[in-house]
């Protein structure tokens, strides 16, 4: 019967211990029990963005690809497509309305830098969030933009936007000069040189 006692007594003190061992961790449901605190966010502010939003309002040509090798080819791919623009507009809360992924709509989307000094563009203030976009590069005139989530970057591959011309603009064509109208000749004679 003492024995029964021993272990009884022993079952107890292990509950109890494993019952305080749990409240006590970060993942007790109840908080005020909780010992840790969460890491605090880094109280430094964000780096600025390596562009502005009004650098890439305007009209673009897209075209994407998955493989390294044909950035060049989709590149030109893309400046064939400005007779059908992809547009970059203004938001009013100083990003851009874009398209993001799986919606027919325009969204406002931030342009945020991080603290890994790269520029994302995307809904929201955090920056490489699932539904960002990362600036991989621009030059004023080519823009390619990678997809952070890898499920969305595989069915969409790294954008390649090139800037496409002016408002209203149309390439430059050469006009022909026209010749004077030549009046037709009388019946029996002969029409004049050229």
């Amino acid at each position: 019967m003492l024995h029964m006692r021993h272990l009884l007594t022993a079952a107890v003190i292990t509950t109890a211990a494993v019952t305080l061992a749990a409240c006590s961790s970060t993942n007790n449901p109840f908080g005020s029990f909780s010992t840790s605190s969460a890491p605090s966010a880094p109280t430094t502010p964000l780096p600025p963005p390596s562009l502005r939003a009004e650098e890439i309002v305007g009209r673009w040509g897209l075209a994407s690809y998955h493989r390294d090798q044909d950035r060049a080819r989709t590149e030109t791919a893309a400046r064939g497509q400005c007779s059908q623009p992809y547009g970059i507009d203004r938001s009013p809360s100083g990003g851009v309305m874009i398209l993001g992924h799986d919606n027919p709509a325009k969204q406002d989307m931030a342009i945020k830098g991080s603290y890994e000094n790269k520029t994302y563009i995307g809904p929201g203030p955090t920056p490489a969030s699932g539904d960002d976009r990362e600036v991989v590069s621009f030059d004023g005139k080519v823009l390619i933009l990678k997809w952070v989530d890898p499920e969305i970057a595989g069915r969409y591959g790294i954008m390649v936007l090139v800037r496409c011309g002016a408002e209203g603009t149309a390439p430059a064509r050469t006009a022909r000069a026209k010749r004077p109208a030549v009046p037709a000749p009388a019946d029996g004679e002969q029409p004049p040189p050229q």
